[in-house]
C-alpha cells in the first residue's frame, strides 16, 4: 500500500519560523488541449479534510467530495496558463507561470511555499522547497493537487461543450485514442496545444 500524505513538511516549515504555509500543485502538462492549471493551498492544521491524497489515486466523486471540503476550509489559490502561453512558453514555464498565478491569486502573501517537483520557478514571492513526489508525501501539496485536477477537469467539460466531439469532459484533453480520432475527423481547435508533437505533425507534416 501506498504511504499517505501527512503533515510533516508544514511543521519543519513552521518551526523555522513560516507562518503562512502552502503547498503548489499543478496538472494538465500531458495533454493536447486546454490549459495547465495550478493551485496553492494553506490548510488549517486543525481542520484538515479526512482523506486527503494525491489526486491521482482518487476517484471523481471523492475528488469532487475533497474539493468543496478543502475550499470550506483551507485558503486556495487558482491559475491558469492557457494554449497560447503553453505554445509560446513551453510546458514547464507554463507550468511555473500558472503556479505564480496561483500564489498572486492568495489574498494575502504567502510565507513559504511547498512546491511539488524537483525544480522551483523564478521569483518567487518567499521562500520555497521542491519536494519530488510531494502530491504522495504533503497534505498541502495533495490538496492543491485536488483542487487543480478538479478545476481543470471542470474547464474541459466546459470546453466539451463549445467544442463537441472531442471526448474533452471524458478525457480532459490527453491524447485518447477518441480524442486522437476527433482530431482526424474534426480538424484542431483554438484549445490545441501547437507545440505538441501530434499537432505540430498535423499542422507541418513533414514532406514525402
Amino acid at each position: 500500500m501506498a504511504p499517505c500524505p501527512d503533515f510533516s513538511f508544514e511543521i519543519d516549515a513552521s518551526r523555522s519560523g513560516a507562518h503562512r504555509v502552502f503547498g503548489v500543485d499543478e496538472v494538465g502538462r500531458g495533454p493536447l488541449a486546454g490549459p495547465v492549471v495550478a493551485a496553492a493551498v494553506r490548510l488549517d492544521p486543525e481542520n484538515i479534510p479526512q482523506g486527503l491524497q494525491d489526486s491521482k489515486r482518487l476517484t471523481p466523486k471523492a475528488r469532487a467530495a475533497l474539493f468543496d471540503a478543502i475550499l470550506a476550509c483551507a485558503e486556495v489559490g487558482i491559475g491558469h496558463a492557457d494554449p497560447a502561453e503553453i505554445d509560446r512558453i513551453n510546458i514547464l514555464q507554463a507550468s511555473f507561470l500558472a503556479m505564480a498565478r496561483a500564489v498572486a491569486d492568495l489574498g494575502t502573501p504567502p510565507d513559504h511555499l511547498l512546491i511539488d517537483g524537483n525544480c522551483l520557478p523564478n521569483d518567487l514571492p518567499c521562500p520555497a522547497q521542491a519536494i519530488v513526489k510531494g502530491d504522495a508525501r504533503c497534505l498541502s501539496i495533495a490538496a492543491a493537487s485536488i483542487i487543480a485536477k478538479v478545476t481543470r477537469d471542470r474547464i474541459m467539460a466546459d470546453l466539451d461543450q463549445r467544442y463537441p466531439g472531442y471526448g474533452w469532459a471524458e478525457n480532459a484533453g490527453y491524447p485518447t485514442k477518441r480524442h486522437k480520432n476527433a482530431i482526424a475527423d474534426l480538424g484542431i481547435t483554438p484549445e490545441h496545444r501547437r507545440s505538441y508533437a501530434p499537432i505540430r505533425k498535423i499542422l507541418c507534416p513533414e514532406p514525402t
